[in-house]
């Protein structure tokens, strides 16, 4: 077993190279060394001018910006002997008069040692950043653990939409844990990015983690998650975030500065606003709870500051008015992955911020 084990990443690495699978790094090889072979068909059809052999660095360049070194430095070889080729049949075997052009070669062959060298420094800097896409990657998996799709009463589904493709963590977060005080949840942003917001947001959920098994009031709760925000954060650092209890149909709501939730019932989306906002935690937010009850088939959205701000040409998401179209019904999952390609549909390019998305289908009868 041990043996079988050392195996498989071998098997991983032949099959590709630095990213780039087998098939893919054959495509692009023969896509550029068809550009070699068209441009001197070209140029030879051209009268025969020699010094149209120069035309041949662009292979290897164009090569450099998308095929691994070794890869590139084969073009450039195959460029080269069909520039020395080329030479060589149109003057007529003769290596004399082939001096003469001597130059045009030249600028093939520097152009091939360029080519590669920018290739090696490319995959050296894709092969940095995919390592820190990967510990991203893990240290926001180990910070936000799956959610169970089924928690007392409501079907769940939980989604993170990233910003970038790079290596930058956000520090939106999220939690659902099923209690003796009923099934609880917390969705939060905290203000920033980078290691700074990835410690402040691992803080929150911790002391929430144990918190919420702890404190049998949601005021103690925001008590606690205050001070433990207070004492870990920067001056100018806090954390908006909403909790929620369900206890026996009823939904109980506390906003500390956070997006409100919305209600999905019967094709209508309201929000879930209180009287008045509190501050964020860390800021000593005096909060006021807003209660629900709900009837089989209500849906819960909670979502971060990223997608309640995302906008295009100056125009806000219409979240409200497509609420009901992508998550009023079906799978809570396929909800939420509809509602992610509709924003990057209509947003036409990246997103400004990361996104935490939770949406909470009732169904007791299912329980």
């Amino acid at each position: 077993m041990r043996t079988m084990l050392r195996r498989r990443p071998n098997v991983a690495r032949a099959d590709r190279w630095n990213g780039w699978s087998a098939p893919s790094v054959r495509s692009a090889f023969t896509a550029a060394f068809a550009v070699v072979v068209v441009l001197v068909g070209l140029r030879l059809s051209a009268q025969g001018d020699s010094h149209a052999v120069s035309w041949l660095a662009l292979p290897p360049l164009a090569a450099s910006a998308f095929l691994p070194w070794r890869w590139v430095a084969g073009v450039g070889v195959a460029s080269m002997a069909i520039a020395f080729g080329y030479l060589w049949v149109l003057q007529g075997f003769a290596v004399t008069a082939m001096a003469s052009y001597g130059v045009d070669f030249l600028v093939v062959a520097v152009a091939v040692m360029i080519a590669a060298a920018v290739a090696i420094v490319r995959e050296r800097d894709d092969d940095r950043l995919r390592k820190l896409t990967q510990l991203a990657s893990v240290v926001q998996q180990a910070i936000l653990r799956p959610i169970d799709h089924r928690l007392g009463p409501f079907d769940i589904a939980a989604r993170y939409v990233s910003a970038r493709s790079g290596a930058e963590i956000g520090g939106d977060l999220y939690e659902a844990l099923g209690t003796e005080f009923g099934v609880r949840i917390i969705i939060g942003d905290v203000r920033g990015k980078g290691l700074d917001a990835v410690r402040l947001s691992s803080t929150v959920l911790g002391s929430y983690r144990h918190v919420a098994f702890e404190r049998a009031d949601q005021r103690c709760m925001i008590t606690d998650l205050d001070h433990a925000v207070a004492r870990n954060a920067g001056d100018e650092d806090f954390v908006t975030a909403v909790l929620m209890q369900e206890r026996g149909g009823t939904l109980e709501i506390m906003n500390c500065g956070h997006p409100p939730p919305m209600l999905v019932r019967d094709g209508v989306a309201t929000y879930l606003e209180p009287e008045s906002m509190a501050p964020p935690l860390g800021l000593n937010p005096s909060v006021r709870e807003l209660t629900l009850r709900l009837q089989p088939g209500d849906r819960i959205f909670l979502y971060t500051d990223g997608l309640a701000e995302a906008r295009k040409d100056g125009e806000f998401f219409p979240i409200r008015e497509r609420a009901w179209s992508l998550i009023g019904h079906g799978d809570v999952g396929d909800g939420l992955a509809s509602l992610e390609s509709a924003l990057r549909r209509w947003v036409g390019g990246p997103l400004a911020d990361d996104i935490a998305l939770l949406l909470l289908d009732y169904r007791p009868e299912a329980g």
